[in-house]
């Protein structure tokens, strides 16, 4: 059974309102007139986001969108605070960030496996009227209502956490790649759109050397305008350290095709912004185990180089040329 991938929810959270003061005298035998003895309401629960790297999409939150906290208890006589409220631990993803939904303001980048963030604080308790003694009030009657709960309303934004980012047009290996370095089984199929949310794997070089890749869902020009999966696509891109840019070529042999590719790919990422052109990148051709992917490469290779780039090639297939290009990926890692 598949998860269903969704990497953004608006969700309401309501943190827990604190317990009222409590109004009670003391009532023992041979004190006609016993002090006051009301105690303090108790604080409601905080409503606390807790980032999960067991979970890897917000569904849950697509489908449940209200979280409220428990409430304080009351304060009650013999000077007894009221129970404080539980608080509310709602597990998200890492990577997720928060968005106060009226001011737009960030409230948390959660970014590291628990890491947690208070989103909706409790109410205070209210003071009992032991509180309020004083040297001209004996006796008060005066009591506190506990305080309301913080409500907000809250964007939830997944962006994947990956040091290597594998992009490029659909279709052109880029699943296939990750399964054969790492154990990670994104959908491979020969059609576009196989790959419909960011699947991460680990790539293991040796004992030492190991780093994390995140196949990310191919996109078609005007990806920055929307289309295709658009926006949703370079969200992803932009928390990588290093981009993977593949290629390949169709079986009519077309090379102008597929540098066009990479250029439209190119155009979409400093349509974008946010840095994405500038990330340090390293091109590969794909399946080189085909004959015509074969005969492109020279020509390939000399047009990249004249854009001051080393055009890789792989193939998934049979292996050739996988472990240069990880040791290639590895140190590019090391000097970002």
């Amino acid at each position: 059974m598949s998860v269903r991938f969704i990497d953004e929810a608006t969700i309401h959270a309501h943190a827990g309102n604190g317990g009222n003061g409590c109004l009670a005298f003391r009532r023992e035998k041979h004190v006609p007139r016993g002090g006051p003895s009301g105690g303090n309401g108790g604080r409601g629960g905080h409503v606390i986001l807790v980032a999960d790297e067991r979970l890897d999409t917000l569904m849950d939150h697509a489908y449940r969108r209200h979280y409220k906290a428990e409430r304080g208890g009351h304060g009650e006589g013999d000077l007894r605070t009221g129970k404080q409220g539980e608080d509310l631990l709602v597990p998200v993803p890492v990577g997720t960030m928060v968005f106060d939904v009226e001011t737009e303001d960030l409230v948390a980048d959660l970014t590291e496996d628990g890491q947690e963030v208070i989103v909706a604080s409790g109410g205070h308790g209210g003071r009992g009227n032991a509180s309020f003694v004083s040297s001209t009030n004996r006796t008060p009657r005066r009591v506190e209502p506990g305080g309301q709960g913080e409500e907000r309303l809250l964007r939830l934004v997944l962006k994947s956490m990956a040091d290597v980012g594998l992009i490029g047009l659909p279709n052109v290996g880029k699943s296939t790649f990750l399964r054969v370095v790492s154990r990670a089984t994104p959908k491979v199929a020969a059609y576009p759109f196989t790959t419909m949310s960011p699947h991460l794997g680990i790539a293991q070089l040796d004992d030492e050397r190991r780093f994390a890749l995140a196949d990310l869902p191919g996109l078609v020009e005007g990806a920055s305008q929307g289309r295709g999966l658009g926006l949703r696509f370079l969200r992803h891109v932009e928390r990588t350290r290093v981009l993977v840019h593949m290629i390949t070529v169709d079986e009519t042999g077309n090379i102008d095709a597929a540098f066009a590719a990479w250029q439209a790919v190119r155009g979409e990422l400093e349509s974008y912004g946010n840095g994405l052109a500038e990330k340090p990148e390293i091109p590969i051709l794909t399946k080189m185990d085909l004959p015509w992917v074969r005969d492109a490469y020279d020509e390939l290779a000399h047009r990249f180089r004249g854009e001051d780039r080393t055009l890789l090639a792989v193939s998934a297939a049979t292996r050739q040329g996988v472990s240069v290009a990880l040791d290639a990926i590895w140190h590019l890692r090391l000097s970002s």
